[in-house]
């Protein structure tokens, strides 16, 4: 810290107004009155600002009786549970009450710390937190935990000289990021554009002129059928041979379970397929549930969770270039073979989101036990699909489109099992599905390769912008010549005279 700048805490320049427990028997899940009041909670500090979408309402009766818990417009919240430190502006023209484990900031002498500074303050604030929940686990934080937050203050004009040349520095790293971001959402269109391309047999065509023995449209639905067929009765002998073993083994334990028979979707009607395009004359259109023979999802409630052992994922976990293993819970060895009876991912099965965030394909490659909640479905294809080619079709605008109109709910939305088998897609040989794939992949990996850099870049940009934030709050980011024209200035006035400020202020 520099000489000139004055040691002190958060709780000199600022304080925390904590918010009210509010009963949840009081709430309304929507806005029943006009002049109903939204209650803010954590969850409603999203991004910059407050969003309301999920918020819960009082009677306007309440803003009487809890007048001291009151939020209106440019109020500076803080988060205190869960996301803690997480920094949002109330940006609503009409007042909103204040929940617990939100916190509402209050400087204590308008005027005396510029207020762009403070919110640059207040950033690095937010910083620490989240390094401080990330370093020990911490779920809550107090308001006396942020009051005693360090601070190192330097003069007023110092810190509008500070302000000015952060803004011109981040102006720069915006116009840097905003191109970076513009160019990742190009590669989103294009990657769509490669899919979309494939799915109309656009990128095979010269490969399917090559070929002399590939199956018309009407062949291949009904070989498809007619392997549907085939593994049922193959199900059908294996359970036959478990059931006899375990007659001969004294039936102990369960009776061996039936295999249900996968129930046919109804047909794509001739008014669904004048809506699609037009196939090349070896692709088909066909119904999801009509190229699988297993579709099942984790268990529609919460289980017990352990410290550690079998990973079980839910929809957040999945994602188009991967599963993400490292932010999973935990269940026993115990009930993962009890869910593993009615659902069990396998190698090479395809996982389907289902819940939260909806229509995400990807094809297990882990060859690991591992189990799935409700929101996620697994879909095992019979022999004549390549997992990828149904990974690809799911993740391509045309069914993710349908997997959102599938998608029923309000608070919970979920793409149920029994709407999700009617997504239509199309289907050809695993010759050409193999091909597809290979000319989808070659064009997406460099896509791949572009979208790796771009993040390197906005992580670099990102710690670009924190390194200048650290170096203007340890009196680092301005020259000699910039500190010494503030000094001369006849309006300078010392950090300690300032803090004495802010304390007559505070105390009047």
């Amino acid at each position: 810290m520099r000489l000139d700048w004055v040691n002190c805490q958060f709780k000199d320049i600022a304080k925390i107004r904590n918010g009210y427990a509010f009963k949840s028997k009081d709430f309304k899940k929507t806005k029943e009155l006009e002049n109903d009041i939204p209650l803010i909670k954590q969850s409603q500090l999203n991004g910059d600002s407050v969003d309301l979408a999920s918020a819960v309402y009082l009677p306007y009766e309440y803003l009487e009786k809890y007048k001291n818990y009151i939020l209106n417009y440019s109020d500076v919240l803080i988060g205190m549970s869960g996301s803690i430190g997480k920094l949002c502006i109330y940006n609503q023209e009409f007042p909103s009450l204040q929940n617990q484990r939100t916190g509402k900031i209050e400087e204590l002498a308008s005027g005396q710390i510029a207020n762009k500074f403070f919110w640059l303050y207040l950033q690095t604030v937010e910083a620490k937190l989240t390094e401080m929940s990330k370093g020990v686990g911490v779920q809550n934080v107090s308001g006396k935990t942020i009051e005693e937050l360090p601070l190192s203050l330097p003069p007023l004009l110092e810190q509008k000289a500070i302000v000015a040349k952060i803004e011109q520095l981040f102006s720069e790293l915006d116009n840097g990021v905003a191109n970076l971001k513009t160019a990742k959402a190009k590669l989103k269109i294009y990657r769509q554009a490669v899919l979309k391309k494939a799915f109309e047999g656009e990128l095979t065509k010269e490969w399917r002129e090559k070929q002399t023995n590939l199956p018309t449209a009407d062949e291949l639905l009904e070989q498809i059928k007619k392997e549907r067929e085939v593994h049922y009765k193959q199900q059908l002998e294996e359970w036959k041979q478990a059931v006899k073993d375990w007659e001969e083994n004294g039936k102990n334990g369960k009776r061996p379970t039936k295999p249900r028979r996968l129930d046919d979707p109804k047909e794509i009607s001739e008014d669904e397929l004048e809506q699609l395009s037009k196939l090349p004359s070896t692709m088909s259109w066909a119904r999801l549930g009509q190229i699988l023979w297993s579709v099942k999802d984790g268990p529609h409630y919460s289980p017990k969770y352990s410290q550690s052992g079998i990973p079980f994922i839910s929809g957040g976990n999945i994602r188009p270039n991967g599963i993400d293993f490292e932010n999973v819970k935990y269940i026993s060895t115990e009930l993962h073979q009890e869910l593993s009876k009615r659902c069990k991912p396998q190698l090479n099965d395809v996982l389907y989101t289902k819940g939260g965030t909806t229509g995400i394909a990807r094809v297990n490659t882990y060859d690991i036990d591992f189990n799935v909640w409700v929101h996620v479905a697994v879909l095992k294809t019979i022999n004549m699909i390549e997992p990828f080619y149904l990974q690809h079709a799911l993740n391509a605008h045309h069914c993710y489109k349908q997997s959102q109109q599938y998608t029923h709910g309000v608070g919970n939305q979920d793409l149920g099992l029994t709407r999700m088998v009617l997504i239509t897609l199309p289907v050809c040989s695993k010759e050409e599905q193999n091909q597809i794939v290979q000319e989808i992949e070659s064009r997406l990996s460099v896509c791949d390769k572009i979208e790796e850099t771009i993040e390197t870049s906005l992580a670099k940009s990102e710690a670009l912008r924190q390194s200048i934030l650290k170096k203007a709050f340890e009196g680092k980011l301005l020259s000699e010549q910039e500190l010494e024209n503030i000094k001369n200035h006849p309006e300078y006035e010392s950090a300690e005279t300032l803090l004495e400020n802010i304390k007559k202020e505070r105390n009047k």
